[in-house]
């Protein structure tokens, strides 16, 4: 079940910001926190996992070697979401204005994704308010996608964009940590694979009309597998959000990522290998495998999403936007990028960008994004 005009929209991302909170090395997170956590059978179990989970550093908002939030019920948890994603998110938002050489006020679609929080005056309403942004500015607040929203949100970005002809603010927010679940004895290799892997982020993106320098937007397009969807599953329980996680998930990658991406390149009259940038989701080792099998890539097509896995862990909806920007910025920027996330659904989302001709400096870089604390 997919979806897509197969027609070019306006929109450019002209702008990217990056907030990251304090980082800790996996070893460091290990040792310090994790070791303790598990016991017995599963704590060796536990240890294999985070050896092998392609992470070396994470960033945690609430960092376990401080502070253990396992026990605290939801409502604490909430709070502290609202406390700590606010002036991160407010980082990620301004660096992503000045690169882009716009005001707050001249957002006319202001978008947010998160699913490890939520509030009610939201996210999007206090930043619009703090950041100046103008009373006729239009929220979404896209909640419970999960690792896939950012391409969701960036399709809303650009369609209000292409209808309406003003810029489009994209921000993406996730706090994992206030997610690690209470300490048992029971082997739940679920719960184990998400304690490796995830971390925290929050990266905006502003998308804008007319022949600016950056990446346009060609298309972004979806496939759901509606049969599997109690593959992967975010629930709210008395102790946080809780992760359910199926060893099926690559299996089901594997069955439509080749045609989603084949069917989308070819609305556009190109090929595999044409494509000379992947922002792939590295949901994990083993998927950024399946993908780069079932598409026959070579090893160094998804080395920036593997080297965002190294750098950052898997934080959620940012992700994808974390390995954009760092192709967005490298010696010679790739010239047409294809985007991919996944998630409950499950769901594939996938995006075509094109660098717009002129977006790039002589020596063929991107105009320098805005970068947060702790980025590489």
């Amino acid at each position: 079940m997919g979806s897509g005009s197969g027609q070019d929209g306006s929109g450019v991302i002209v702008g990217m910001g990056v907030a990251l909170p304090p980082a800790a090395s996996q070893q460091e997170l290990w040792a310090g926190f994790f070791a303790r956590h598990f016991s017995g059978a599963t704590r060796a179990l536990a240890e294999r996992i985070f050896v092998n989970s392609g992470v070396r550093h994470r960033q945690a908002a609430v960092n376990p070697l401080l502070e253990d939030v396992s026990d605290w019920p939801t409502e604490r948890r909430m709070r502290r979401y609202q406390i700590e994603a606010l002036p991160l998110g407010k980082e990620a938002v301004g660096r992503a204005l000045t690169d882009a050489g716009l005001a707050a006020g001249e957002i006319g679609l202001f978008v947010v994704c998160s699913c490890t929080g939520y509030a009610t005056p939201g996210l999007d309403i206090l930043l619009a308010r703090d950041m100046g942004m103008a009373p006729d500015t239009q929220r979404m607040f896209v909640g419970h996608m999960g690792c896939y929203a950012a391409l969701p949100g960036l399709a809303a970005a650009n369609d209000f964009v292409a209808a309406r002809g003003r810029p489009a603010l994209l921000l993406c927010a996730e706090l994992t940590s206030l997610h690690i679940q209470p300490s048992t004895a029971r082997m739940d290799t679920q719960q184990i694979i998400s304690h490796a892997l995830f971390s925290d982020a929050a990266v905006a993106a502003v998308v804008a009309p007319g022949n600016r320098p950056g990446y346009a937007v060609g298309e972004v397009t979806a496939v759901t597998d509606t049969s599997t969807a109690d593959h992967m599953t975010w629930e709210l329980t008395d102790t946080g959000f809780r992760m359910g996680l199926s060893p099926k998930v690559p299996n089901v990658l594997a069955a439509h990522v080749s045609d989603l991406v084949t069917d989308l390149l070819a609305r556009h009259g190109r090929r595999i290998s044409e494509v000379d940038g992947w922002a792939v989701h590295p949901g994990g080792p083993r998927i950024l495998n399946v993908v780069e099998s079932e598409l026959g890539l070579p090893p160094e097509a998804l080395a920036t999403s593997r080297s965002v896995l190294d750098d950052h862990g898997n934080c959620s909806s940012p992700t994808s936007l974390l390995i954009l920007e760092r192709l967005r910025r490298a010696a010679v920027p790739p010239r047409t990028v294809v985007m991919l996330a996944f998630g409950p659904g499950l769901t594939l989302y996938a995006a075509l960008l094109h660098l717009r001709p002129g977006g790039a400096r002589a020596d063929g870089t991107l105009p320098a994004s805005g970068a947060g604390r702790g980025d590489s």
